[in-house]
């Protein structure tokens, strides 16, 4: 791909994002998570393989379907109460489908089928953008629709999500799948507690979003693929291999590391709001993943 092309991406990804975190109105919000869609396909095919292509296909699919579906529950909302504000999502019907709709655009539990296929489809660099610059619309919009979601909808999807997320990495050899299910896990955290604390969910997003870089930039600078790559990277670059594993457990939440931060946030949130079952479960169920962080 010749650079003016990049460029010409790149740049619609970032007025895509741009267009959608700063808007009020959901036909705006509409046209830049289309605008991000459309300029991440090329970037995701351009090797011309064809798991690639299959994963730029699957990645439209499921996009298209989402944003129409954002748009449907905006349409509905608008058609029953006047208001074409993001804020003012009042109708029970439309905060039914804008969650699904969310849901489907993040990739969590009953919508991730796509994403570590797509994940597995693209190289590690796009694989970065779509678990974090990918990720940080919808999250947006969830932000400011918050106080009129559902909000046991909402936990028991995350729950699923954070028990899939850890079950499903267990047996993975391709990082880029296992990185596919802890982004699924993560997510899990951050919807949990998005009705009742959304700048945790934020806080959650954005530290995710920094390991996470960390680990896709150190893979990526060591090449490696599969977890048989990964054993003998310790002898070629010690240093790398070290951030690496710091970066993982961090991702897992041990403790004396940042990412243990959010967790214990969130579960403290959770435990105010007399949520303690739901935290005791979304905390053994995150201990699947410690489980198969500690595997790479």
């Amino acid at each position: 791909m010749n650079p003016q092309a990049k460029l010409v991406f790149t740049i619609s990804l970032l007025l895509g994002t741009t267009i959608t975190i700063s808007s009020n109105h959901w036909v705006t919000a509409w046209v830049g998570l289309e605008i991000n869609t459309l300029a991440i396909l090329p970037l995701i095919s351009k090797s011309h393989h064809p798991r690639a292509i299959e994963a730029a296909t699957k990645y439209f699919l499921v996009q298209a379907a989402a944003s129409t579906l954002v748009l449907f529950s905006s349409m509905t909302n608008a058609w029953c109460t006047g208001q074409w504000d993001i804020t003012q999502l009042t109708h029970p019907m439309s905060c039914l489908i804008l969650t699904a709709a969310i849901s489907m655009k993040l990739g969590l539990v009953p919508f991730h089928f796509w994403f570590p296929e797509v994940l597995q489809g693209s190289s590690l660099t796009i694989g970065l953008l779509l678990s974090t610059a990918m990720k940080f619309p919808p999250i947006t919009l969830l932000y400011m629709t918050s106080q009129s979601l559902n909000p046991s909808l909402l936990a028991t999807m995350a729950i699923l999500s954070a028990a899939l997320g850890g079950w499903m990495g267990l047996n993975q050899t391709q990082t880029r799948k296992i990185m596919a299910f802890s982004s699924i896990s993560h997510l899990g955290w951050m919807a949990i507690i998005i009705t009742y604390n959304p700048k945790l969910t934020l806080l959650n997003f954005y530290l995710y979003a920094m390991m996470t870089a960390t680990v896709f930039m150190t893979l990526n600078s060591m090449k490696i693929l599969k977890l048989s790559t990964l054993m003998t990277a310790w002898t070629k670059a010690p240093s790398l291999s070290t951030i690496l594993l710091l970066t993982l457990l961090s991702l897992a939440g041990l403790p004396p590391l940042t990412g243990f931060l959010p967790k214990w946030l969130i579960l403290q949130e959770l435990t105010k709001q007399d949520m303690s079952p739901a935290a005791v479960l979304i905390s053994l169920l995150s201990l699947l993943g410690l489980f198969f962080y500690l595997r790479l």
